[in-house]
C-alpha cells in the first residue's frame, strides 16, 4: 500500500506542477495586446524639434548647454545644470515640495511637464503624489500640478503610477503612460494621449505597460516607441489621425533580460540609443547606484535588421 501511495503522490504532485505553470503562463499572456510579427517600420531621420527651455533660465542668463537634473543625487526633485562640467545648478526650494520626478517633456513655449517617481521609501502621501503630471511655468518658475488623473491608483505593491512623457510637435499634446495596477502576471497600464490647451484625455490605450515613450517619424509613418516596463522590449504603436493603433509592433529586446528600456533618443540616420536600468514594480532603492546600474545601447537599423553596437 505504500508503494502505491508514493506513486499516486508523485503523480500528484506532477499534475499540481503543470496546473501552476499553466496558470502562470495564460495569466502572464491574458493581457497581452496582439503583437504584429514585422520589426520593420521604416527609416528614419533625426529632426529638429520644437521645443525650447524654459524663458525664465533666460531671465536668469543661465548659458547653454543646459542639462536637466532628476536623478536626486543633489537636489531634490529638479534642477538645471550648467557651466563648466555643469558644476552650477538653479534649484528651487519650492519644487522639492512634490518630492520626486522621474521623466519630463518641454513644449515649445518652454513650459516642462513632469512626471512623479516614488523614491527610497513610501509615505503617507507618496500614493497621491503618482497620479498627477506637474507643470514648470515657462515664464515663472512656478512648479504646480497641471492634472490628475484619479483613475491611476497606487498600492505598497506597485508604487508607480504615471511614468513617462512625451511631447508631440505636430498638434501641441502630450503622449502619458501609467504602469499602477500592474504587475510581472497582469499589464494593465494605459498610454493617454491629452491636448494640453483643453487638458482633454483625447484618447486612452489600455493594457500596455510603457516604462518610457518616444515619438518618431518614418518613411512608413509616425510612431510611438515605448520601452516596455514587463520585459526588455521596445515595441512601436503606429499612430493614424491622431489616434494610436492597438496592435504594437515589436522591434527587438535586449540582450539582457533583467534590463529595460528607461530613455529612448534618436541621435542620427536609423540610430537610436536608449538607456536601461533594471526594474521591479515593487519599490526599490536602484537609483541610489544609478551611475553602476543604468547602461546604454547604440540600436542601428541596417539592412532591415535592428543591429546592436556598444
Amino acid at each position: 500500500m505504500k508503494r502505491y501511495f508514493s506513486i499516486i503522490l508523485s503523480i500528484f504532485i506532477v499534475l499540481v506542477s503543470f496546473l501552476v505553470v499553466y496558470n502562470i503562463k495564460n495569466r502572464t499572456t491574458s493581457n497581452t495586446k496582439k503583437i504584429k510579427k514585422t520589426n520593420n517600420i521604416g527609416s528614419f531621420q533625426k529632426t529638429s524639434t520644437c521645443i525650447r527651455f524654459p524663458y525664465f533660465l533666460s531671465k536668469l542668463r543661465v548659458p547653454q548647454p543646459i542639462a536637466i537634473d532628476l536623478s536626486q543625487q543633489h537636489y531634490k526633485g529638479l534642477a538645471f545644470l550648467f557651466g563648466r562640467g555643469f558644476n552650477r545648478a538653479v534649484h528651487k526650494k519650492s519644487w522639492e515640495r512634490f518630492d520626486y520626478f522621474g521623466g519630463y517633456a518641454l513644449d515649445r513655449s518652454g513650459n516642462m511637464y513632469l512626471t512623479p517617481m516614488p523614491f527610497i521609501s513610501i509615505k503617507p502621501y507618496t500614493f497621491n503624489l503618482q497620479k498627477n503630471i506637474y507643470k514648470l511655468n515657462s515664464k515663472t518658475g512656478k512648479l504646480d500640478i497641471w492634472l490628475t488623473i484619479d483613475k491611476v491608483k497606487t498600492t505598497s505593491n506597485n508604487p508607480f503610477g504615471i511614468t513617462a512623457i512625451v511631447y508631440d510637435c505636430d498638434n501641441n499634446t502630450l503622449w502619458v503612460s501609467s504602469i499602477d495596477k500592474s504587475d510581472y502576471f497582469h499589464s494593465k497600464g494605459t498610454i493617454y494621449h491629452i491636448d494640453i490647451a483643453s487638458k482633454k484625455i483625447l484618447q486612452k490605450l489600455k493594457g500596455i505597460d510603457a516604462l518610457s515613450l518616444q515619438l518618431i517619424q518614418t518613411t512608413k509613418g509616425k510612431y510611438l516607441l515605448a520601452g516596455l516596463a514587463k520585459d526588455n522590449t521596445l515595441i512601436a504603436l503606429e499612430i493614424k489621425n491622431n489616434k494610436l493603433l492597438s496592435n504594437p509592433i515589436k522591434l527587438f529586446s535586449l540582450p539582457n533580460k533583467e534590463e529595460h528600456i528607461r530613455k529612448i533618443n534618436i541621435v542620427a540616420k536609423n540610430h537610436l540609443k536608449i538607456q536601461t536600468i533594471p526594474f521591479s514594480y515593487s519599490l526599490i532603492a536602484q537609483t541610489i547606484q544609478e551611475a553602476s546600474i543604468r547602461k546604454n545601447y547604440n540600436i542601428i537599423w541596417d539592412n532591415n535588421k535592428w543591429r546592436f553596437n556598444k
